[in-house]
């Protein structure tokens, strides 16, 4: 098989090996060379599959000379395909730099479609998938990571991280500080693999659950939190109308600031009284 020359993006199994392409398995057997994150890691993949092409490493520590180098095979008229340990390159995975130089010397980049586990497990987690945002790995330090959380409190958008085992308990602990303790959150493990389990609930539960759980403390993790809520907004009450009554409640029963705001917005009191209720007015 001829390839044309180009950079393949190349995405490969996040643990079962049987989610591989044929394609992949085509291109990576015709390309000239593999740049692959760790050579002895791509190895054993690249042998299951007879592949037997020349590999070379490409990672965070020299990504940027590499390219230099990949782009003159390139110009020598010879295809090269990127893989990363697992999944699709440059999802929390080197290949960025590579990329944006290949493109800007004037070669096409051609991207297969393949496992990814931030989608993978997006789409078994029950949570909204409209719209979410994938966030890479919360920072190693607690503040560098309450930090971030902050930020991302009042965020509409699933939240999708990614999470190595031994700091699980640490993120799961900041995200309960930052979010809330009832923040829906659903905590993907070992996605594809034997051992693949989802936990879903309250920060709080699931925080619980883990602790008490050496197991959940192992293998490779999706962690996805629910969307910021505005309660008025679920509620159908505007935001506008909640502030005046919040303004009202300082100065009066709620009861009667209910009936007050109620009238000035056109809104039945027993709703608005409900709703401070619930609320805690």
């Amino acid at each position: 098989m001829d390839l044309a020359v180009a950079l393949y993006i190349v995405p490969t199994p996040i643990g079962n090996l049987a989610d591989i392409s044929s394609r992949a398995i085509e291109v990576l057997n015709n390309v000239a060379l593999i740049a692959c994150e760790d050579t002895r890691h791509s190895g054993k993949l690249l042998s299951h599959f007879g592949i037997e092409t020349r590999k070379t490493a490409l990672h965070d520590h020299n990504e940027r000379d590499r390219a230099d180098w990949i782009i003159q095979k390139l110009s020598n008229g010879e295809p090269v395909a990127l893989i990363s340990d697992a999944g699709t390159p440059l999802i929390s995975d080197p290949g960025y730099h590579l990329v944006t130089a290949v493109r800007a010397a004037g070669y096409n980049v051609i991207p297969l479609p393949g496992p990814c586990a931030a989608i993978t497990a997006l789409s078994a987690s029950g949570l909204p998938s409209d719209r979410f945002s994938f966030e890479g790995f919360l920072p190693s330090k607690e503040k560098g990571r309450l930090d971030k959380l902050s930020a991302l409190k009042e965020d509409p958008r699933t939240l999708i991280f990614y999470e190595s085992p031994h700091r699980i308990v640490h993120s799961l602990e900041s995200i309960l500080a930052a979010l809330g303790e009832e923040r829906q959150i659903v905590m993907a493990r070992e996605v594809t693999k034997t051992f693949e389990t989802f936990l879903s609930g309250p920060v709080s539960e699931v925080l619980e659950t883990v602790k008490n759980d050496p197991n959940q403390q192992r293998g490779e993790i999706v962690l996805m939190c629910h969307g910021y809520r505005n309660d008025a907004e679920d509620s159908g009450i505007p935001t506008e109308v909640v502030n005046t009554l919040k303004i009202l409640v300082e100065e009066l029963p709620l009861k009667k600031a209910a009936a007050i705001a109620g009238q000035i917005y056109g809104i039945k009191k027993n709703a608005l009284y409900k709703y401070g209720l619930e609320i805690g007015l």
